[in-house]
């Protein structure tokens, strides 16, 4: 960008309302397709996220590279393909990197501080909440947090899986009004721009479909772990709580400045207009589902046209195996996700209650926790 261009973009953010904004930088952003972080693509990021900063700005940074940084302090050894090696390289790495980001936020005069989630942490509420604490806390105090997944300790059963998902939570849980996912590509084209010429960028998306699904291809690099899909999932997520989302190229010309312009480069995903209120981000942002319960067509109806609660009588049967008050996903015949919400009665119940009306409870299954197996205050609906 022009340097007039520039401080006509400074002056105008100015006048404007602050913002909170999430910054997830994949490890493909911060090696520049190397294997080694790039501290010259990396003190420029700091620059972008230091001028939002100036103009009154809140700035969270959801950081991968852990153990791109590893490796490359080890001096890339060679080790098994392991969760105990990916764990290794983590723990040696994310000292690293924090070191990185502390001395180059440091040039600006700016304080950070380091919070390591896993999906634990998320899913018990008493914890998300005690999370939201202390990321609000640090923003509170003029300090930017610097969010990654604790991939040290985290096994598949903890771990959140990706930093564009974390960072959707992360949005969630600092009440973020944007989030911007820098990657090595553009934005989200009507194809995959490396085998197709004629692709185009789609620079802004209202509704997230299975045709835009279809469109979001795997990983473009063996560095990180999250693909254009995972984008998506994010984004789908993030919206639904009312946070704009941008997809964009981290080696764009102040494309951190610009997320707050007019005319963001990359794709930019509208949120939804009418956001969840804070218990429903949880519902939707929380907890791992434990199990499916499938359903009707009439349910179906019920749920997305007319805002009901979830009988029994439209239960179809269950999958999985979960407990009362867990997090269960809603899919009708064809698997199709149609809602997350928290249970009254366990799989086992479920299962001898599907399909019946509630005055049939005590005698099927000796208790009865009201007509509702998921109420609609305990339901976020997926589809739109």
């Amino acid at each position: 960008m022009a340097t007039n261009q520039h401080n006509a973009a400074l002056d105008t953010q100015s006048a404007t309302a602050t913002k909170t904004v999430v910054v997830k930088l994949g490890t493909s952003v911060l090696t520049g397709g190397t294997l080694a972080l790039d501290r010259a693509r990396m003190v420029d990021l700091v620059r972008q996220c230091a001028e939002l900063k100036k103009q009154g700005h809140a700035v969270v940074v959801v950081s991968s590279g852990a153990i791109a940084a590893g490796r490359e302090h080890l001096g890339y050894p060679a080790l098994p393909n392991a969760m105990a090696s990916k764990q290794l390289l983590a723990a040696v790495g994310q000292s690293q990197l924090i070191q990185v980001w502390e001395s180059l936020f440091a040039i600006y005069g700016l304080k950070i501080g380091q919070m390591l989630l896993t999906r634990a942490d998320l899913d018990d509420r008493e914890r998300f909440l005690n999370a939201r604490d202390t990321i609000n806390a640090l923003v509170e105090n003029d300090i930017i947090p610097v969010v990654n997944e604790n991939d040290a300790v985290a096994t598949n059963e903890i771990k959140v899986g990706d930093n564009d998902n974390l960072s959707a939570l992360v949005g969630i849980l600092c009440g973020a009004d944007k989030l911007l996912l820098l990657t090595d590509q553009k934005g989200l084209f009507t194809a995959d721009p490396r085998k197709d010429p004629n692709a185009e960028l789609i620079k802004e998306v209202t509704t997230i479909d299975d045709t835009l699904r279809k469109i979001a291809g795997g990983s473009g690099t063996t560095l990180g772990t999250g693909g254009m899909a995972t984008k998506l999932q994010a984004a789908d997520i993030a919206r639904r709580a009312g946070i704009e989302v941008i997809i964009a190229a981290g080696s764009g010309d102040n494309v951190i400045f610009d997320s707050l312009s007019e005319t963001p480069q990359g794709t930019r995903f509208l949120p939804c207009s009418e956001a969840l209120e804070n218990r429903k981000r949880w519902i939707l942002a929380g907890p791992a589902a434990s199990g499916d319960i499938v359903v009707d067509q009439g349910a179906v109806k019920a749920m997305q046209t007319k805002g009901s609660s979830l009988l029994a009588k439209g239960v179809v049967h269950v999958r999985g195996n979960f407990a009362r008050g867990e997090v269960a996903r809603v899919t009708d015949a064809q698997g199709v996700l149609i809602a997350r919400g928290i249970v009254s009665y366990s799989s086992e119940d479920l299962s001898k209650i599907a399909g019946c009306h509630s005055k049939e409870f005590i005698t099927l299954i000796g208790h009865d926790y009201g007509a509702e197996v998921i109420h609609r205050d305990d339901m976020v609906v997926i589809t739109e």
